[in-house]
């Protein structure tokens, strides 16, 4: 038995949930200390995020996010007009809205609400933790989760992710301890903070159905029988999203938004060979990107020695049935993110992590007696992966790499707002906004940009030839590229990125500059990201063309076509984050 899996080896059980349940423990700790507790996660992430909490917002949140909230702030309207309205359910926009309505519209308070929404993630981590293993547990998997990379990193961003990560996380709490209401209330706020939230209660639900029907259903299936009130709960959740969707219909004639978000993340992603890729990628985010693979091997080979004794036998696992519950809905996350989503962006699997972190630090601590020391290497990991880059491209989202970004993009975007504040900018998104929209946080006032997709050759050349649109370029790092490629350049991989993932090689500055028949006049380098500032100083090019005057045509090909203005004259702002269709990394 000692070298069995904890699912495999069907032992009677020791302390576990069921034991909580039968007891009458399942309520955890009391509600003013949960209180205190909340108030402690949320100083330590206050404090731990300090010199991020003033950084302007950051891609995604420039592009959708926050004109979001604040088209809801400044007009009420759940249905942002200032930007391109998605499948995504308003109730992160309107708790930002809400902040900003008492406290003040800035990056400040967008960032302490977003930590208080991480802090109540990590208490509700706690919990489960707790009911499902024991306190020493709780401690260490909220310690692990609040320190892994992604979940760090998103814990001040105004994203969607960590929110639906958290209440998806209080869901299954309540689910364990047979909180019925509670469980369908939980799962409807997560259903409502992102849309893919729903997949916890449908593999819920799903493996509430099946379960029964194997062969060790007694052990595997949590509860005893069917109940159409469980069932009844996990469903309540599906009623509320499609309320939300009935509710965009009736306002703009598309239940998920727009034709082009639809395009992107449902209809592109269909093809057999790019959902095999995604899913290995998926299962990777899961168990071992940004050093999680420290803890899951550690989990992996602790399953090789026997349980410790514990006061009445051996130290108690999670039950098998909690655990087959937790990995169907993992495996749920996996197989559906596999198939729809454009961006296969790692804070999509947020709710998985907390839920494998659980797990895993749960079979250390009942197979390891120096289980302390080694909780301790995993989370001197992660923090180590905070600061280091891998040897991949990867979203600098998932880690401290986002502040290079903006730290590099505020210089450049004041540079330009100073010395040529009335020049003409090429650019692509999203500093295209960050110069045309002041309250992002980056420029005092306006600039007029006109903006290509990146700075790909191909865009380059058609920029090339239109030079007397524009007086100057501002151009930065579009995606992460690493020093030097852990794999080399492999074209065949390279093709595959660029059909299914959206892939361009940026020009370097240097070369870029050369095209346009200019000169470098702002240059900086931060951890593997540049930006550059190109003056084209061309007499022709300083003649002034109102922003009306100038059209986007609807042309796909690699010439003027591609350029868009952008300026605080117009009205027609269309951005381009990777939530509506396109900036992938």
């Amino acid at each position: 038995m000692g070298k069995s899996s904890s699912i495999r080896a069907w032992q009677p059980l020791a302390r576990s949930t069921k034991k909580l349940q039968s007891d009458g423990d399942a309520e955890g700790i009391r509600p003013h200390v949960a209180a205190l507790l909340l108030a402690a996660l949320f100083a330590a992430l206050v404090v731990l995020h300090a010199p991020l909490l003033r950084l302007p917002y950051f891609w995604d949140e420039a592009g959708y996010f926050v004109p979001a909230a604040r088209d809801l702030l400044l007009t009420g309207s759940l249905i942002p007009h200032s930007t391109l309205p998605n499948a995504h359910p308003p109730l992160v926009v309107a708790y930002l809205a809400l902040w900003w309505k008492l406290a003040g519209f800035a990056p400040l308070v967008t960032r302490l609400a977003m930590l208080l929404v991480a802090a109540f993630a990590l208490l509700g981590t706690f919990r489960l933790a707790e009911h499902v293993a024991n306190r020493e547990v709780a401690i260490a998997a909220t310690i692990c989760t609040a320190f892994y990379p992604v979940f760090f990193a998103q814990s001040s961003l105004a994203h969607l992710d960590l929110a639906a990560a958290g209440l998806t996380v209080w869901g299954l709490d309540a689910y364990v301890c047979d909180r019925r209401w509670q469980t369908a209330a939980w799962f409807c706020l997560a259903a409502l903070a992102k849309e893919t939230a729903i997949l916890a209660p449908l593999a819920l639900l799903a493996w509430e159905l099946g379960c029964p029907f194997l062969k060790r259903n007694d052990i595997l299936c949590w509860f005893a029988g069917r109940s159409w009130r469980r069932a009844a709960a996990l469903l309540f959740p599906i009623a509320a999203l499609g309320l939300w969707f009935l509710y965009q219909y009736l306002r703009t004639g598309n239940a998920l938004g727009n034709a082009e978000f639809v395009r992107y993340n449902l209809l592109d992603t269909l093809n057999p060979l790019r959902i095999f890729i995604t899913g290995l990628q998926r299962v990777w985010q899961a168990v071992g990107y940004m050093n999680l693979f420290l803890l899951t091997a550690a989990a992996a080979l602790a399953m090789w020695f026997p349980p410790l004794p514990d006061e009445g036998g051996e130290r108690p696992r999670i039950a098998p049935g909690v655990q087959a519950a937790l990995a169907a809905v993992a495996l749920a996350y996996i197989a559906a993110l596999s198939v729809v989503g454009g961006a296969v962006l790692a804070r999509y699997m947020l709710p998985v992590v907390p839920l494998v972190i659980i797990v895993c630090v749960s079979t250390v601590w009942r197979r390891i007696g120096s289980w302390k020391a080694v909780v301790a290497v995993v989370c001197l990991g992660f923090a180590l992966a905070l600061f280091v880059n891998p040897p991949w491209g990867f979203a600098p989202e998932d880690n401290l790499a986002y502040r290079d970004y903006v730290v590099l993009h505020q210089a450049a975007d004041q540079f330009v707002s100073v010395k040529y504040g009335n020049a003409r900018v090429l650019t692509a998104w999203p500093a295209s906004d960050e110069l045309a929209e002041p309250y992002l946080g980056y420029v005092a006032r306006p600039v007029r940009t006109l903006r290509v997709d990146d700075f790909s050759l191909p865009q380059m050349m058609a920029a090339a030839d239109s030079r007397a649109q524009f007086d100057v370029a501002l151009l930065f790092s579009t995606k992460y590229e690493p020093p030097r490629r852990l794999f080399g350049d492999w074209p065949a991989w390279e093709r595959i990125k660029t059909r299914f993932f959206g892939y361009h090689r940026d020009l370097p500055p240097e070369v870029a500059a050369h095209l346009l028949g200019g000169e470098i006049v702002f240059h900086k380098h931060l951890g593997g990201q540049w930006v550059a500032v190109v003056d084209l100083q061309k007499p022709e090019a300083v003649e002034y063309r109102s922003p009306d005057s100038v059209y986007r045509a609807t042309s796909s090909g690699p010439n003027l076509a591609n350029l868009a203005w952008r300026s605080a004259a117009t009205n027609s702002r269309q951005p381009v984050p990777r939530e509506t269709g396109a900036g992938t990394r």
